[in-house]
């Protein structure tokens, strides 16, 4: 059985509102605010930037990803075969590789860095993803679409049960809700310099009348969902 709390953020999910994640003690220690993708709006995006303040980026499943050929950053900076990746490492401290990919903006942008111009390519790029498996040629048709570099960084996600980051949480979670397997997320910072506390994210989703959500519940309720 799925948890009330679970629940609860798949229902807001759905009606286009955001919802924290944690993503675990011992882990990064963060909260991300999360909203559906392909419900991103202007005011969603400069919600996120100032009451989020960290990265804001855009997710994808694996499987969409390995459609599109689509790698990782840091294989690409390997295949590069430039001299400086030689000494510059893709470890992280808390975990086993990042999930950065590349960077987009929609074709019909001009910089791309603005509220609306963000929320646009973040929503096409859900709609395209849920487009996908009628396409012919899916590579072709992301490339009439997108331009890259861009200011959307993608995220790919890994198997939640190999890799518990705040992408493949919101991730799965988007895929629970019946949504296009999407996210919209971005960290949240605090004003000492460091992460916004999880008591202070507690409580920034109550004043919010959202949900917080601890990584595990996530993990739990898709082997439930899954099941």
């Amino acid at each position: 059985m799925i948890s009330e709390n679970v629940k609860k953020a798949i229902k807001i999910l759905k009606n286009e509102g955001f919802v924290l994640i944690y993503d675990g003690e011992g882990r990064e220690e963060e909260t991300d605010i999360v909203i559906a993708s392909q419900f991103v709006k202007s005011e969603d995006v400069r919600f996120m930037r100032k009451n989020g303040g960290g990265l804001i980026c855009t997710t994808l499943p694996m499987e969409y990803a390995n459609k599109l050929k689509l790698p990782y950053l840091h294989e690409i900076f390997q295949r590069s075969g430039m001299e400086i990746f030689k000494y510059l490492k893709r470890d992280v401290k808390y975990d086993f590789s990042p999930a950065f990919s590349i960077t987009i903006n929609h074709v019909d942008n001009y910089t791309g860095i603005s509220d609306r111009e963000r929320a646009k390519t973040i929503r096409e790029f859900a709609e395209f993803l849920g487009k996908m498996d009628s396409m012919e040629n899916p590579m072709e048709e992301f490339g009439r679409r997108f331009i890259s570099p861009g200011h959307v960084h993608l995220l790919i996600s890994s198997d939640i049960n190999r890799r518990r980051g705040h992408t493949e949480l919101s991730t799965y979670l988007m895929r629970m809700a019946g949504l296009i397997p999407s996210a919209a997320i971005v960290e949240m910072l605090g004003d000492n310099g460091y992460s916004l506390p999880k008591s202070e994210a507690k409580n920034f989703a109550k004043t919010r009348n959202t949900i917080f959500l601890e990584g595990y519940e996530i993990v739990d309720a898709w082997s439930k969902w899954s099941e």
